[in-house]
């Protein structure tokens, strides 16, 4: 089986707080370092209700003061949101106090809304347009020749190793273009995920970081002991995900019995869409759905997310599909 890995979000639940949120995802981190998994990484979005995972670096540091060997990154830092000097400095950090254990992946949409992404900027001259830039500048600041004046300390010469991030195929070409490993936010935006692919693979250019493409997608799993229960846990994030896309974000509710007979036709469409790129049920059926993915997109790896409103039963979900794919601790 390939690889999996960790994508958390650092979920704020209905009725707690970021502080425990960032236990959770100490805890998470740990449980998955446990169990195999590759890496974990975190996400950065502005001024959502729900999300904890704003200060990614800062959030990574903890996370890798309290685990040993599991990768820590981003997945991903919003580059038009920062200087590339800044994430240089940042992840020149974090690669410094946990050397060899850092990934920097890189996405161009701002994670916020307009407003949030002025006061993020003060003002939006760097924009997403300038992102191919943006990037060239921060791996030149960790190169071990920077050609630019201005040094990155800590940054310079540690080469963190960087990701592609995208929901389209502009990120899938330029991850091809500089010879990055791409990830495909598929968990939630699976509309172009096989065009990307394929774009990906068909004009990718060897480079000293990678030398054959490596595609990562994003995989929802909610795996319980029955389908029955994983069905009932996964309605926290359906109702997050219908209330977001609705213009109500909020805090991950609690779940609750027969969602989706609760909800219209266009809501359903909308979780149908997402759902194609989701495993959600007891083992058996959780292996089913994860193979069927790996064999229609050939997946390198499997970012795994789970936004599950119990700690206790998001846990229990990696660790049963770490189980069935025979992960081992490394």
């Amino acid at each position: 089986m390939i690889p999996l890995s960790i994508l958390d979000l650092s979920p704020i639940t209905e009725g707690s707080d970021a502080a425990q949120s960032f236990r959770n995802s100490l805890s998470l981190a740990q449980h998955g370092e446990k169990h195999g998994y590759t890496r974990y990484w975190l996400a950065e979005h502005h001024g959502m209700p729900g999300i904890a995972s704003a200060a990614t670096a800062v959030l990574l540091s903890y996370v890798g003061a309290g685990t040993s060997t599991i990768r820590i990154g981003a997945g991903g830092v919003m580059l038009p949101n920062h200087s590339p000097l800044v994430i240089a400095e940042q992840f020149g950090t974090l690669a410094s106090l946990y050397p060899g254990r850092v990934d920097l992946g890189l996405g161009r949409a701002p994670g916020s809304d307009q407003r949030t992404a002025r006061a993020l900027r003060r003002n939006l001259e760097s924009d997403s347009d300038q992102f191919p830039q943006d990037v060239m500048e921060l791996m030149d600041f960790m190169s071990k020749d920077p050609q630019q004046a201005v040094r990155a300390v800590p940054g310079e010469g540690l080469e963190v190793p960087l990701w592609i991030l995208g929901s389209s195929t502009f990120g899938a070409q330029l991850a091809a273009h500089l010879g990055l490993p791409y990830a495909f936010a598929s968990h939630f935006a699976p509309q172009q995920l096989m065009q990307a692919i394929q774009i990906y693979r068909e004009t990718f250019k060897p480079s000293a970081q990678l030398k054959k493409p490596h595609v990562m997608l994003g995989f929802n799993v909610f795996a319980a002991d029955t389908d029955a229960e994983a069905d009932f846990r996964a309605t926290s994030w359906q109702q997050a995900f219908v209330n977001l896309r609705s213009g109500r974000p909020g805090r991950l509710p609690p779940p609750v019995e027969n969602y989706r007979q609760k909800v219209g036709p266009a809501e359903n469409a909308l979780l149908d869409s997402v759902l194609s790129c989701s495993a959600v049920g007891s083992v058996d059926t959780v292996k089913k759905g994860v193979e069927a993915f790996v064999a229609r997109t050939g997946a390198d790896e499997l970012m795994i997310t789970s936004q599950v409103f119990d700690h206790a039963a998001r846990l229990r979900s990696y660790e049963l599909l770490a189980g069935v794919f025979g992960q081992t601790a490394k």
